[in-house]
């Protein structure tokens, strides 16, 4: 047992430890930190209410509170509140703020594991299987610091013409506690190196593999949304002119848009898979067809394309999901020690894996944009998780399956080969 074996005499720094050295509250360190990671895109953004409020109309109209409103709204938008406009629920999630966000949480998590790392038993006794519960307790009580300010938020941002929905606000909280606020604390603690170490190395392999095919498979997806915004740009301009907007106005509206950019590349990603998605109700954007309606005048959508049938190489881009996912599972196994049963079953096990977090992260980039046929917009879910599934799932088996041929010959090679028995009577 660890725990057993021989410790450096400690005895000498202990004696001179004095009170400030000790280690700081739990209950104070976790609640603070998840109050600060609301708090902090929170201020951003009502600051940026603030200065549209003055940008619009120069202060004439209304007052600042008004813009802090609207900034609060907005922060809320991005934890999934929806907003009420003209009787009609806005649903869609601005997955820009909702990374902000999330980029806020991991820091003050991370800060918070770091600060918590002295509570609880030490390395050895975890490793021997004592009870810790000290990043539970701390990423409770950062949830619940967060939730407050949360609901806090959502009660003085309600009135009569938006009324954003505390369920859906402390649903989505919960997710960035668990995906992103658990990890950070975990790491931070350093308990996250100590758990990995228990879990059998084909695991750990496989979940590399999963993160790095679903990066890739994101960049791509960035950077055919972004090739065909640029090829697209004159349009989204003459959009943006027909508002007749300031030059103040148009950053502003520059900045509304991009915070549902990656709304679109997770769209791009869904149009790579096949299924493609939805720009109102009867509408379909896919590498097959393009089906439209009357569109809002908003500038991220000059990058659809064409109504009717897309040329051939739009179709030919399918292939790039595979073959991302193929090169990802490669680079990642390339430089793991392990027998090749355990490549392949890492390197189909993670792609699959990569194939239901795109989908995950594809059911949350869609919603209700409007009133109608706007109600429906974004990819469609079920058929995107059965093509990320397959895409990520042979691509990354396919890559590890080369590996995994590799290993298989080197360790045939190593077997050494019997020679034919002797007939020398000497050797009798």
């Amino acid at each position: 047992m660890t725990s057993l074996l021989t410790r450096p005499d400690r005895s000498r720094h202990e004696s001179g430890r004095t009170e400030a050295s000790r280690p700081r509250p739990l209950v104070l360190i976790a609640t603070l930190g998840g109050a600060l990671a609301a708090v902090g895109p929170l201020v951003v953004l009502l600051a940026i209410g603030v200065i549209g409020w003055f940008a619009s109309d120069a202060g004439i109209h209304g007052a600042p509170r008004d813009g802090m409103r609207v900034g609060a709204l907005a922060w809320l938008a991005g934890h999934g509140a929806g907003v009420g406009v003209a009787g009609a629920r806005v649903t869609i999630v601005p997955l820009g703020i909702t990374a902000i966000a999330a980029w806020s949480v991991w820091r003050l998590g991370h800060r918070v594991g770091d600060s918590v790392s002295g509570h609880g038993p030490d390395a050895d006794r975890i490793s021997d299987g004592e009870r810790d519960v000290t990043v539970p307790t701390a990423v409770a009580l950062f949830f619940a610091a967060y939730a407050v300010v949360a609901v806090v938020v959502a009660t003085l941002a309600a009135g009569s013409t938006a009324d954003p929905s505390v369920p859906r606000v402390l649903g989505w909280t919960v997710l960035l506690t668990v995906f992103v606020a658990a990890p950070a604390i975990a790491v931070g603690s350093g308990r996250a190196a100590i758990w990995a170490a228990f879990v059998p190395a084909p695991v750990r392999a496989g979940a590399a593999v999963a993160g790095a095919v679903l990066t890739r498979l994101l960049v791509v997806s960035a950077v055919v949304f972004l090739v065909s915004f640029a090829a697209s740009f004159g349009e989204a301009a003459t959009m943006t002119s027909r508002l007749h907007l300031s030059p103040s106005e148009a950053g502003l509206y520059a900045l509304v848009n991009a915070a549902y950019a990656p709304n679109a590349v997770l769209f791009a990603g869904s149009w790579l898979l096949g299924p493609g998605f939805a720009v109102g109700g009867a509408t379909v954007v896919s590498p097959g067809a393009v089906v439209l309606g009357p569109l809002p005048v908003v500038p991220l959508l000059a990058a659809l394309p064409g109504v009717g049938t897309p040329p051939g190489w739009a179709g030919a881009l399918m292939v790039l999901p595979p073959l991302v996912a193929a090169v990802a599972a490669h680079r990642t196994l390339g430089g793991r020690f392990l027998t090749w049963d355990r490549i392949a079953l890492a390197g189909c096990g993670g792609g699959l894996a990569a194939g239901v977090g795109f989908a995950l992260l594809a059911s949350l980039s869609g919603g209700a944009a409007g009133p109608g046929r706007m109600r429906f917009v974004g990819p469609f879910t079920r058929d995107v998780l059965v093509h990320s599934v397959t895409a990520c799932g042979i691509g990354a088996l396919l890559g590890g399956s080369l590996l995994a041929w590799l290993a298989w010959r080197a360790t045939r090679s190593a077997v050494p080969v019997e020679g034919p028995a002797s007939d020398d009577p000497a050797e009798d």
